[in-house]
């Protein structure tokens, strides 16, 4: 039978991630009864059905993380906008789908595969060790935390890839816990969608700062030939989030219907925008002519 004890660091990790309170904490979305085998049974013999159940917990992680990341860039009218002090009285990012397009793009458009999420993974497993917060499942016993322990290591040591918002998510979910401790706990699944407006941009700051202690341990675990650049690709990644969660919210994703081809409500950027289709079109382009009457270029 193995260990069920899991280091205090080890578990720290586990909460900065958000995995334990989305999965045990209060309002979690795993039962307990799934960490608990049977008196008879080994502990290895429920990880399959633990590792089964951990996966929709991280994919509702990951879309709670990238909620918060989607009202960073466009806030409305919802609960992650007034968690982070700016509530707003005209449709933001959740009303125009951007967390759905993030999530599309990012585990569809760009898979990560296991060479990758090995090294994330072991790099990540640092800091908090020694704070002084509560963590959320504090009542849980040590063989149930050692179950979610190895079944969450499971997801990440197989051959196949996984979505690459969760790691996305729990990279940012470290870094609010970097900026914020408290935020282990609280409203909300993550603690990145728990931060202010002022401490989402410090995380992002962190993230993409030049003695970022988070970007300096990804470089020490990589393979090569990633080894050394993934500095410059994580710095990269702080802006791309950003930029594609504010290009998410101004198209029209949300109300386009792929089979038809046709959009089946008015985008919330064309309302936030006064975007007209069928009218005048500032900046468009008027035909007056070649110049010099010319038609074609010769040599």
């Amino acid at each position: 039978m193995p260990d069920s004890t899991v280091p205090v660091g080890r578990r720290a990790f586990l909460a900065r991630l958000g995995l334990l309170g989305a999965a045990v904490g209060v309002g979690g979305l795993l039962p307990r009864s799934a960490l608990t085998p049977p008196a008879a049974a080994a502990q290895n013999d429920l990880l399959p059905d633990a590792v089964g159940l951990l996966r929709p917990v991280l994919a509702e992680l990951a879309r709670d993380t990238l909620n918060g990341l989607s009202v960073f860039a466009l806030p409305g009218p919802d609960a992650y906008s007034a968690a982070q002090g700016t509530p707003g009285d005209t449709p933001g990012a959740l009303e125009a789908g951007t967390t759905d397009f993030l999530l599309d793009a990012l585990d569809n458009f760009v898979p990560f595969p296991d060479e990758l999420a090995r090294p994330v993974g072991a790099a990540l497993a640092t800091g908090l060790a020694d704070s002084a917060v509560p963590l959320p499942g504090a009542d849980l016993l040590p063989g149930q935390l050692g179950t979610l322990d190895r079944a969450f290591s499971a997801l990440l040591e197989n051959d196949a890839t996984i979505p690459l918002s969760f790691p996305i998510a729990g990279m940012l979910n470290l870094l609010a816990t970097q900026v914020n401790p408290l935020a282990v706990n609280g409203a909300f699944l993550s603690p990145f969608a728990r931060l202010s407006y002022a401490e989402k941009a410090r995380a992002f700051e962190l993230l993409e700062g030049p003695d970022s202690d988070l970007v300096a341990t990804l470089d020490v675990h990589f393979p090569e030939p990633l080894k050394h650049s993934v500095s410059g690709l994580l710095k990269f990644v702080g802006g791309a989030l950003i930029e594609f969660a504010s290009f998410g919210s101004y198209t029209e994703y949300a109300v386009f219907d792929a089979e038809t081809r046709q959009l089946t409500a008015r985008p919330v950027g064309w309302r936030l925008t006064g975007y007209q289709p069928e009218g005048p079109v500032e900046g468009w382009d008027d035909f007056i002519g070649y110049y010099q009457g010319r038609t074609e270029v010769r040599d």
